[in-house]
């Protein structure tokens, strides 16, 4: 259904361009090109509705419900099944909120960690290192708190 709507949507999109190329303007004349109308209405003589003109608003008619129906039925494919490219309906992974999780270690207790030290400028190899595992970065570490 949504392949037959577009193939008419496109042909009716075509005969659209056609059909306004086609028409002259309303003020081709001289006296349009100063700001002259021919007359005292606002918007121009009217005369009688051309063929072309009439195909015209066919046309636009057409066009409109065609582009709300496709509107209409991408929506609701959006939600259930779907009739256009995987590659547009690709999940994304949402990002992640809050910090990192942590790995779980004891409280108290020792975690490896690897520095690279420099002397004067120079890189020394990489070490090892434990550094004690701390319940709240704002108190001091469980050594320094028994010596006080």
């Amino acid at each position: 259904m949504v392949i037959l709507l577009t193939v008419i949507h496109v042909i009716v999109c075509l005969f659209l361009i056609v059909v306004v190329l086609l028409q002259s303007g309303k003020a081709a004349d001289l006296a349009g090109a100063f700001g002259g109308m021919g007359s005292q209405t606002v918007f121009g003589p009217r005369g009688a509705a051309t063929a072309l003109s009439r195909a015209t608003t066919v046309a636009a008619a057409l066009f409109m419900i065609t582009s709300m129906s496709l509107s209409i039925m991408a929506t609701r494919a959006g939600k259930g099944g779907s009739s256009t490219p995987d590659i547009f309906n690709r999940a994304t992974k949402p990002a992640q909120k809050g910090p990192a999780p942590v790995p779980q270690t004891p409280v108290g207790g020792q975690v490896p960690i690897q520095v690279q030290p420099s002397v004067d400028g120079k890189q020394l190899p990489k070490q090892t290192v434990p550094a004690p595992v701390i319940p709240n970065p704002n108190q001091p570490p469980p050594a320094q708190q028994k010596k006080q």
